[in-house]
């Protein structure tokens, strides 16, 4: 019976043939493009659905909790890396998988959250948002960059240091979106200027006979010249002076009239308007990129401004608990600072090689014509003068960020003890830098935006209310990135489900071979990874996911713990080279006049010079203050106590 039914029916072969043709077109043609459009669009639901199918065998295998966790740990990078949910989200899967595999207790995973680093984090936040909720650091910019002048170099130099300032204090986005367009507009006037003066330079050549090819007789008189981009003209009054106007057109009796027909360009104008074009063009795409980069790179100099330096903090008090608060504000800014200056200057150097050349005439401009940098500075002057002086408010908040930050340096200075531990920490570290972060950022709800005045009343003879307070929760709440928290509390749950499983030791074990390569060997190898990877990730999702195996392959390998996660929490944020990269890199792309090549052949070299000068000060000054150059107590760990 099976034979007859498997028995080829007469012409089955012509028609299957035509069926397998019939597919292979239908696939093969605008269907399948279509298909794959479709599965593109779906690209994040498959990503969320099909990775914990593609990486379940491996708890399954393996048994333990080390696999577990591990499991826990690769599709959280997956879901990071794609962002094919929100990452904060992401961040959130320790709560649901942690207790549900076995790992760790509900109340111990969701305790991660809200730890002393992420106080620190949003009291930095909250004198932030202060500050440029009153235009203090839009003031402080401007008031920096009308000292250094507009001079193309200099210009430059004012830029990438006030941004990078900016950045140690407020988030990096914040710094770029406001120094873009001040950039932008000093440019743009100093464009026109040097465009104007041309165009006058060449109009009394031609009216004096001396522009040949002009377009314009020789020795005509007592008219307006139509320029080439009909806003400008030169009159030549009675007594034969030119004078040059804006925006006017010949008249008769009073009513104007319409205007004459262009002049052609010549050859030697259009020779001149393009080199100008170009060489702003240029300028444009240098400054832009010193923008965007110098926030990048002033945000690693402080404690506070950028969210890795939090997660080592955070990573490092709950992997070592004993460190002794080695990480604190004081002894990261030692360590970042200089740090930050030197790639500050050599970025700006390259930059300056990259688009101004070599010419230091050209560049810093001695011996040019003064009269575009006077228009370009009275762009800077008048929106310097549009913030007016400096009112009640801005004073109380500037006198609160330079009090925050004295307090952050002599809580513990290191060379001497600091007010905190003789006031407070004289048994254990009762006050820490977020207990100082919360407590001055408080005062903004507490102290009013206007000098209160006893009785008078308002325009219409109503008694004067209560002046609102520096800041309100409604500001707060606009401003506040709440999502960083959640993503904070991911890592730290992270961190700590590694070590109550297992996963560290047996990391650290598998990593343990790594001893006999030399230290700065595998320091630069492990930034050179971490600079690459962070090209493709975000900062926080990097850190978050190289921390606790760099910890643990330092305990196994009888390294100093910072020796290897220092220098690797600074490279996370030194993303250069792609758009996406980094917020920053993304606002000045936005504006349009930087290609993607333009942005990786500016990031490769200043990466590269990124991990060269962190690997420096790793092994110089970083060695003194942190006493890399040994193997600490407090990171002895052998056993992993859980409660």
């Amino acid at each position: 019976m099976p034979g007859h039914i498997c028995r080829r029916l007469p012409g089955m072969d012509q028609a299957y043939q035509k069926i397998l043709s019939y597919t292979t077109l239908w696939i093969s043609g605008p269907a399948m493009v279509v298909c794959l459009r479709g599965l593109w669009r779906y690209r994040n639901y498959l990503i969320i659905f099909l990775t914990p199918l593609l990486i379940l065998p491996l708890p399954l295998i393996v048994d333990g909790p080390e696999a577990s966790c591990g499991f826990v740990i690769i599709l959280m990078a997956l879901y990071w890396c794609t962002e094919c949910m929100p990452l904060a989200v992401t961040g959130l899967l320790p709560v649901i998988l942690f207790p549900m595999m076995g790992i760790m207790e509900s109340s111990e995973v969701c305790i991660q959250y809200m730890k002393d680093s992420n106080m620190l984090f949003v009291g930095g936040l909250l004198v932030a948002i202060a500050v440029e909720y009153w235009n203090l650091h839009k003031r402080i910019a401007l008031r920096v960059l009308l000292i250094v002048g507009v001079r193309p170099a200099l210009l430059m130099m004012g830029f990438m240091g006030t941004t990078a300032f900016l950045s140690m204090w407020i988030s990096n986005t914040a710094s770029t979106a406001m120094m873009l367009p001040i950039a932008n507009a000093v440019l743009k006037q100093l464009c026109d200027t040097e465009a104007h003066a041309e165009e006058r330079e060449m109009d009394l050549m031609a009216i004096r006979g001396a522009g040949t090819g002009t377009g314009v007789p020789k020795g005509q008189e007592n008219q307006a010249f139509e320029m080439g981009d009909k806003e400008n003209s030169i009159t030549i009054d009675d007594e034969g002076a030119a004078k040059y106007t804006k925006d006017v057109k010949p008249r008769e009796n009073g009513v104007k009239l319409e205007p004459e027909p262009e002049v052609e360009e010549s050859l030697e104008a259009r020779e001149r308007r393009l080199k100008r074009e170009a060489k702003y063009l240029n300028l444009d795409k240098g400054m832009s990129l010193s923008v965007c980069y110098a926030a990048s790179i002033g945000g690693t100099a402080t404690l506070t401004g950028t969210t890795p330096n939090l997660i080592l903090k955070g990573q490092v008090d709950e992997l070592f608990p004993g460190n002794g608060d080695i990480i604190n504000f004081a002894s990261w800014f030692g360590f970042s600072f200089p740090n930050m200056v030197l790639m500050l200057i050599i970025s700006w150097l390259w930059l300056l090689f990259m688009y101004l050349g070599c010419n230091m005439k050209k560049s810093f401009g001695c011996g040019m014509n003064k009269d575009g940098d006077k228009e370009a500075y009275g762009v800077m002057k008048n929106e310097y003068k549009k913030l007016g002086s400096m009112c009640f408010a801005e004073g109380c908040v500037l006198v609160l960020f330079v009090l925050l930050i004295l307090l952050w340096f002599t809580r513990e200075p290191g060379f001497m003890p600091g007010w905190a531990t003789v006031l407070f920490n004289k048994d254990r570290p009762y006050v820490t830098d977020g207990t100082v972060a919360i407590l001055m950022s408080t005062l903004f709800f507490v102290i009013p935006s206007q000098l209160p005045r006893c009785g008078g009343y308002s325009e219409d003879g109503k008694p004067l209310k209560a002046p609102p307070t520096l800041l309100n929760w409604d500001v707060v709440q606009e401003k506040m990135p709440w999502n960083i928290l959640l993503l904070l509390g991911g890592g730290f749950a992270l961190a700590r489900g590694s070590e109550v499983s297992g996963l560290s030791q047996w990391l650290g074990e598998s990593l343990a071979p790594l001893q006999s390569i030399p230290p700065f060997a595998i320091s630069f190898l492990l930034c050179l990874l971490t600079a690459t990877f962070t090209e493709c990730s975000s900062n926080v999702a990097t850190t978050t996911l190289f921390l606790p195996i760099l910890a643990s392959m330092a305990v196994a390998i009888k390294l100093h713990p910072l020796y290897v996660m220092l220098p690797c929490t600074i490279c996370a944020s030194l993303a250069f080279m792609l758009p996406v990269a980094t917020p920053p890199n993304a606002i000045a792309f936005s504006y349009g006049n930087l290609k993607v090549m333009d942005m990786a052949k500016a990031g490769f070299v200043l990466n590269i010079v990124g991990v060269i000068t962190i690997n420096i000060a790793l092994n110089t000054w970083g060695a003194a203050i942190f006493n890399l150059n040994t193997f600490p107590d407090w990171a002895n760990v052998t056993t992993i106590h859980t409660p």
